[in-house]
């Protein structure tokens, strides 16, 4: 595995939008748990860890048993705890949230972990070896999940990742105020003392082949993600300061200026998208002292993919709100200067109704940047892979992760497109018990 970085080349810490708990705060929060037979918490979690388990566990001072719990079930369970929706996934479930109080689930978790990862205690333990390899690649969420599980039934799991660190969008692409690079990277660097061999700034395609995979291995697992965020088509989209929303996230997060010829502080930016992605971008830029953060999106506000709870936190954070809104054309000479923009209608109901532009309702926002946040495009790779179906930018797969080549395995979000971290940590540990189950058991049978 190739070396962490040095603190001196990440951004000092940013104030988190979740603090920690305290030991008191969470022996308190913990014996407010009801223990529910039936744990819709637990149903409504991607990787189904037990959460009044781990919850009893802290109440009664086992912190250590609780880590092992969440972990038995996640083992990127530090990294979810901080980025996962809970609002909408395990805390969306709690019986205390009808009339009082969801558990803050998602602060436990971190508190149990974080305690686990401080005190060296290993999130996994490898099995016996036992004949079988598998080639992974991509170090994100989905690829060390499939790592990990192999790790634990006695497995070779060899991970190839293009970037200088491991960890993906942990590390690159989820907003700084969540989850910090540092977090991340110290994660991964948790797993990697259990037995994964990651292979950081290794290429496939470039460095090593595909065919020089399948020589070394009996099954190749793909996480590579998603790819850039395509081109809007609109004049002037060439000028410097329009950006992809990741490399925008991703330069705040490692301490590089996202933009080219002016400080981020005190600047005016647009950003064009209705994810949560597009939001991530207003709430970092805001934090980062842009002077006014505009998001355009073209249709009304209840049909935004993002989160509701993720919109209102960008709002508190001062960005302006443009619904019914598309972008015409980008304005500026040798970098950007404005932004028009048009309103529009929908002539019809529905996410899918045609949009028409409002007559005499074109106008100029001042701008000094402009962020694409529309949705990233599939990754060359997959055009690469040997019999690979895939399908508007995504990987076809079975109920178990299995793509049209029985030797190709693929999870997170080159099949799905671009969900949450827990989901890809369910697919990559799906996807390697099916490995496990169609592939390596027929070695040792």
């Amino acid at each position: 595995m190739s070396d962490l970085p040095s603190p001196l080349r990440l951004p000092p810490l940013e104030a988190e939008k979740k603090p920690p708990l305290s030991l008191d705060e969470a022996l308190a929060e913990a014996h407010r748990c009801l223990s529910c037979f039936d744990a819709p918490c637990t149903n409504a979690c991607p990787t189904h860890i037990d959460v009044p388990r781990f919850i009893k566990r802290i109440a009664t001072g086992n912190i250590a048993g609780a880590a092992r719990t969440i972990l038995s079930a996640n083992v990127l369970g530090a990294s979810c705890a901080r980025v996962c929706p809970t609002e909408v996934l395990c805390e969306g479930a709690c019986v205390l949230g009808d009339h009082h109080r969801p558990i803050a689930i998602g602060l436990l978790q971190r508190f149990a972990t974080d305690y686990a990862m401080a005190r060296g205690i290993p999130p996994l333990r490898a099995g016996p070896r036992r004949p079988g390899s598998v080639g992974i690649i991509g170090a994100g969420p989905a690829g060390l999940a499939c790592a990990a599980e192999l790790v634990q039934a006695g497995y070779e799991a060899v991970v190839y990742e293009a970037a200088e660190w491991p960890g993906g969008l942990n590390t690159y692409g989820v907003a700084q105020y969540k989850m910090t690079p540092r977090v991340s990277l110290q994660e991964v660097e948790w797993l990697a003392r259990c037995g994964l061999d990651i292979r950081c700034g290794v290429r496939v395609g470039v460095d090593v082949s595909l065919a020089e995979l399948e020589a070394r291995h009996d099954a190749i697992f793909v996480g590579v993600g998603m790819g850039a965020v395509p081109p809007l088509g609109l004049p002037g989209e060439d000028l410097p300061n329009v950006v992809d929303a990741l490399d925008f996230i991703a330069d705040l997060k490692l301490g590089r200026p996202p933009l080219i010829d002016r400080p981020l502080r005190g600047a005016r930016i647009a950003v064009i998208g209705g994810g949560n992605t597009s939001i991530d971008v207003t709430t970092q830029a805001a934090r980062a002292g842009a002077a006014t953060v505009w998001l355009l999106y073209r249709r009304d506000q209840d049909t935004m993919p993002a989160y509701a709870h993720e919109l209102h936190l960008s709002i508190e954070h001062g960005t302006r709100l443009l619904c019914h809104t598309v972008p015409v054309r980008i304005v500026g000479q040798d970098r950007v200067t404005g932004l028009e923009i048009e309103q529009v209608r929908p002539e019809g109901e529905g996410r899918t109704a045609p949009l028409v532009p409002v007559p005499g309702s074109r106008r100029l926002l001042e701008v000094e940047a402009v962020v694409r946040a529309t949705g990233q495009g599939g990754v060359d790779l997959l055009r690469q892979l040997p019999g690979v179906a895939h399908r508007g930018g995504v990987v076809q797969v079975d109920e178990w992760g299995r793509t049209t080549n029985p030797r190709y395995w693929a999870g997170g979000d080159c099949i799905s497109g671009g969900k949450e971290v827990v989901n890809a940590v369910a697919e990559g540990k799906r996807a390697a018990q099916g490995i496990i189950r169609d592939i390596l058991a027929r070695k040792t049978s």
